[in-house]
């Protein structure tokens, strides 16, 4: 069966939120000095040497592949090395969906299959697991919170998603706090991040995943957007952008996932699946919109239309509620769901989860 078309796993920014995102509002502050006795000193940032710090991130990163054959894709991105043994920190989206992921190091050259440990599409962080990997050099992870506007960074990755070594761009930091809205360029969907660290440099498409490394070498964010000109002939050129997740940000969710214990928006393990596409229902309740044939809903019963008001006796009022509440459960377990019918009948149906897609 022919493979579908490659994806080069990029979150686009669509839209920026009000107050002037791209702009330099980090900047404002400087004029405000408070004073001195309150004034906290802080070493200055290590100048960055662009090639030196691609030398030395450049070794703990890896080559992500997806295969994702609900949608006919096969899809690229970045990651960074945590453990000897292979946990990989890299972005949610670059294995939405996925099927298969598989993983090559790019020092040797070596293939694996990954496992995914768990993930916050909120955001954007995912934790993968190669199978049978061991001795693999480790990234070296710095913190975020020193981070300053105006410090030169490096965001390097796979840009081509071709496989092959990574490339890098650099530029200073303009914003430690932006929110976007974005968009996913293999299924087009959108999400709000904010907290993103921004900073003045082309990042592509492939980059998803990978490292922004500041003068030390050290990882200080993960690769998740960027955005630029559009083309449009009645706009002035914007610069292009990137933006990256804060590595105390990204290794929270890490150590949460190590945990094992999942939230509200951190999916540990295997996902589980009813099936069905959802939306709110009125007055309250998640309504399925399509149930997919072959999957669990419809395997026991649930039609479109069907409206489901709670799980296992806990009140459902919203289709996040309904995707949260089947986020904690297993591929196996068997669920209780309430269920209302178009026609107002009630009914208690009895589903046992599949596995699905990270989501």
């Amino acid at each position: 069966m022919q493979r579908g078309s490659r994806v080069l796993m990029a979150l686009v920014v669509a839209l920026l939120a009000l107050g002037g995102v791209l702009g330099y509002r980090g900047e404002l502050g400087f004029e405000r000095t408070a004073p001195q006795e309150f004034v906290a000193a802080t070493p200055a940032p290590v100048p960055l040497d662009p090639g030196l710090v691609a030398a030395q991130v450049q070794p703990v990163l890896v080559n992500i592949s997806v295969d994702a054959n609900r949608f006919g894709t096969a899809a690229a991105g970045s990651g960074i090395v945590l453990t000897a043994d292979g946990q990989i920190l890299t972005s949610h989206h670059v294995i939405k969906g996925a099927e298969a992921v598989s993983v090559t190091d790019i020092g040797t050259g070596q293939r694996y299959p990954a496992t995914v440990l768990g993930y916050d599409s909120g955001t954007d962080v995912a934790l993968l697991a190669l199978v049978g990997a061991s001795g693999l050099p480790t990234a070296r992870i710095g913190s975020s919170a020193g981070l300053r506007i105006r410090q030169d960074v490096l965001a390097i990755g796979d840009a081509g998603g071709d496989g092959g070594a990574p490339t890098s761009v650099a530029g200073p930091i303009t914003d430690l706090d932006a929110s976007i809205v974005a968009m996913n360029s293999a299924d087009l969907s959108r999400k709000s991040l904010r907290g993103m660290v921004e900073i003045a440099a082309p990042v592509v498409g492939g980059q998803s995943g990978g490292a922004l490394a500041d003068g030390t070498g050290a990882v200080v964010g993960v690769i998740t957007a960027a955005s630029g000109d559009r083309g449009e002939q009645d706009r002035q050129p914007k610069p292009a952008h990137g933006y990256a997740v804060p590595i105390d940000t990204a290794m929270g969710i890490v150590a949460q996932i190590r945990s094992g214990t999942p939230t509200d928006t951190v999916h540990i393990g295997p996902t589980a699946t009813l099936g069905v596409q959802i939306v709110d229902a009125k007055p309250a309740g998640a309504r399925v919109d399509w149930a997919f044939f072959g999957q669990p809903a419809r395997a026991a019963g649930i039609s479109d239309g069907d409206v489901v008001t709670a799980v296992d006796g806990a009140s459902v009022t919203t289709a996040r509620a309904l995707s949260v509440a089947i986020g904690r459960r297993k591929p196996g377990d068997v669920v209780r769901l309430d269920v209302t019918a178009p026609d107002g009948t009630t009914r208690v149906v009895e589903v046992v989860l599949a596995e699905g897609t990270p989501n």
